[in-house]
């Protein structure tokens, strides 16, 4: 095959991963809708989520399972039941619904404030550049897990210590990247004209060299997504996060301590959607960055 048929037949496979990997986020995001319209139907109602009712009558039964609900109908398990007797697959839809907040929530946060630390070192550099670099290897040097434990202690138990946790440790990889791309383009010939033309410093930044370097913006919410997504999962297998709430961390952390008497489905289907969300939005963060970066588009075309 000949080198323009292999680049695009190269690219033709990256775009399929790309809409693969988009169909699989859709998925995951429209269980975490649903989940959220149905938690909030419960709240409205004061009543004790269908997710959290205890069972025992029907624990540990396997996937594909008739069960008796607490009304007495009768209904299919598809993912079985947990130990108290607690559906598994609607406490899986639950855990989407908690991992999109916390993604969502903790991105929207870190990446905004480490862009716009990124920009304000990389334009101006000298002292301010010194502050933030300090500031970003003071966090850095600190193990991000004590970091967010002792964020998650201050503010308490619960998913605002998970945001505030994973929000002051996330920002630092973004913050860097940010830096090196504005330091590069400070010293091309579109941001000299700009400053010959009298433009002042935030027009520069945010009109001139953000929209050259927001592929890196983008590119960092997408793999900063299932970052945080997966602290948050090992802080509920730890009892720091989501509280009374079926995030995958403490389903995972339910499900492994019945592992040797062979009641498996509750810990495979939480690790395999887990898998797939994470894999997913990795493997679009890849594809933005190929199709986004100015200097790769330069290099196919």
């Amino acid at each position: 095959m000949s080198g323009p048929e292999t680049r695009a037949a190269r690219l033709g496979a990256l775009s399929l991963r790309a809409r693969a990997s988009l169909a699989v986020i859709a998925v995951f995001f429209c269980a975490a809708v649903w989940g959220e319209v149905s938690a909030a139907r419960y709240r409205l109602r004061d009543e004790t989520p269908g997710y959290n009712t205890v069972n025992l009558a029907e624990r540990y039964r396997p996937p594909l399972s008739r069960v008796a609900d607490a009304q007495g109908e009768s209904r299919l398990a598809l993912m079985g039941t947990d130990n108290l007797g607690r559906d598994v697959f609607s406490r899986l839809i639950q855990g989407a619904r908690i991992a999109f907040h916390v993604g969502i929530v903790t991105s929207v946060i870190a990446v905004p404030f480490g862009a716009l630390l990124g920009l304000l070192a990389g334009y101006y550099g000298g002292k301010v550049d010194a502050l933030c670099t300090w500031l970003a290897a003071t966090v850095a040097a600190i193990p991000a897990l004590l970091l967010i434990l002792a964020v998650s202690v201050v503010v308490g138990k619960g998913l605002m210590g998970v945001y505030a946790g994973i929000s002051v440790t996330t920002w630092v990889g973004v913050y860097r990247t940010v830096r090196g791309e504005t330091v590069k383009h400070r010293g091309l010939g579109y941001v000299q004209a700009a400053k010959a033309l009298g433009y002042g410093p935030a027009r520069i930044m945010f009109r001139h060299i953000l929209p050259n370097v927001a592929h890196v913006v983008i590119v960092a919410f997408s793999l900063r997504f299932p970052s945080a997504v997966g602290t948050e999962v090992f802080m509920g297998f730890l009892g720091i996060g989501a509280q009374n709430e079926p995030s995958w961390g403490v389903m995972i952390a339910n499900a492994r301590v019945r592992l040797w008497q062979g009641i498996w489905w509750e810990g495979a289907f939480v690790t395999l959607a887990l898998f797939a969300l994470v894999l997913s939005f990795n493997q679009l963060g890849d594809a933005l960055r190929d199709r986004l970066d100015p200097m790769r588009r330069g290099r196919r075309s």
